[in-house]
């Protein structure tokens, strides 16, 4: 084994057979060589968990540890328990990464004496085994002179999605231990994760490149599946979101107006969930889903401040605005037909929203 581990990757392993193995030589085509990678293997049904063990069997800086099957945030708190690395760096086992991705956060990170340093990504959407639509988000390059200068550009991260994902980011394994941050159990346990991490660091970078590609593929992947507690799920994420702006003291026409967009454009997802095929809902109680959804005084308020750039966007506004949960119904049905039949189309206009 390696000495002076400098990064721990931790990466939950399951049912990837198909995707883990370049998510593996991604890391091993790193031009930082000075890393762990703790691969777990989640009680995964495949062969996922065997082809980890080849590729430890030739590599002694991989780790492979198998589990009872106890979810993603299980696997990640085990991993950061074991983790000896100066710092943290979590990916997921269907995605892989630019080479230089560890060496340039790295250097950025003990350069300017970073708790977190923030990169840029790619969204590769395959519509179909070979060809895809590539989205790119990023930032401008900045080392955050002081706390309340991160606080008063956060918003701005958000709104480039920057700031959801832990595996854009590389974390100060003493930070995240020190608080005793984890992942809770709970499914899209990467935002509440980040809200702890964020919600009193002091110490932040960014750098404009973009390393990681996030692969939208697989049909059974998590963000392809339809949900029951969607919009409760939304409507708690909202709830904290605005808690981090009260806790920050933060509250101006600009982050007014972000809060509002993210949650009507994150409303209308949820409406798209009601209409999705596999929403056993009978007809009559999906448009009433929908009219309480959009009847509440949260959506109101957030669609009279919203203003999105796309003009397909404002068009959805219009049924919210006006409560008509029928025509909302049918936007939504129109959505959910595209998303499941036209993957490249669906892909660009989520986009430029």
């Amino acid at each position: 084994m390696p000495e002076n581990i400098k990064i721990s990757i931790i990466m939950p392993v399951y049912k990837v057979e198909e995707y883990v193995g370049k998510s593996i030589e991604s890391i091993q085509a790193q031009t930082f060589t000075q890393w762990e990678l703790f691969a777990i293997d989640d009680g995964s049904p495949d062969n996922s968990g065997a082809i980890c063990e080849e590729y430890a069997q030739k590599d002694p800086r991989i780790k492979v540890i198998h589990q009872e099957n106890a979810g993603a945030p299980a696997a990640r708190n085990r991993a950061i328990d074991l983790a000896v690395g100066d710092y943290l760096y979590f990916m997921d086992s269907d995605d892989w990464t630019e080479p230089t991705m560890l060496e340039d956060m790295y250097n950025i990170a003990v350069q300017y004496d970073r708790e977190a340093v923030i990169a840029g990504y790619y969204i590769d959407t395959y519509y179909n085994d070979t060809e895809k639509f590539t989205q790119e988000l990023s930032y401008t390059d900045i080392v955050f002179k002081s706390q309340q200068e991160f606080r008063n550009c956060a918003h701005k991260l958000f709104d480039r999605n920057l700031l959801y994902t832990p595996w854009n980011k590389l974390f100060s394994a003493q930070y995240i231990k020190e608080n005793g941050i984890y992942f809770p159990d709970t499914f899209w346990d990467d935002f509440p994760f980040n809200l702890r991490v964020f919600t009193n660091i002091e110490r932040v970078a960014v750098t404009g490149k973009k390393y990681y590609h996030f692969i939208r593929k697989r049909a059974e992947s998590e963000t392809a599946k339809y949900r029951s507690n969607m919009y409760e799920k939304r409507e708690e994420e909202n709830r904290w979101i605005n808690n981090l702006y009260a806790h920050w003291g933060i509250m101006n026409e600009e982050v007014e107006e972000f809060i509002a967009r993210r949650y009507v454009e994150r409303l209308i997802g949820c409406v798209e969930n009601v209409t999705n095929k596999n929403c056993t809902l009978s007809l009559k109680e999906k448009k009433a889903e929908i009219k309480m959804m959009i009847e509440s005084d949260t959506a109101q308020k957030a669609v009279r401040i919203a203003k999105p750039g796309a003009f397909y966007t404002k068009l959805l506004l219009l049924p919210i605005r006006f409560k008509d949960a029928a025509l909302m119904y049918m936007m939504g049905a129109v959505i959910s037909l595209v998303k499941s039949t036209n993957t490249k189309l669906f892909a660009k206009l989520k986009a430029g929203r």
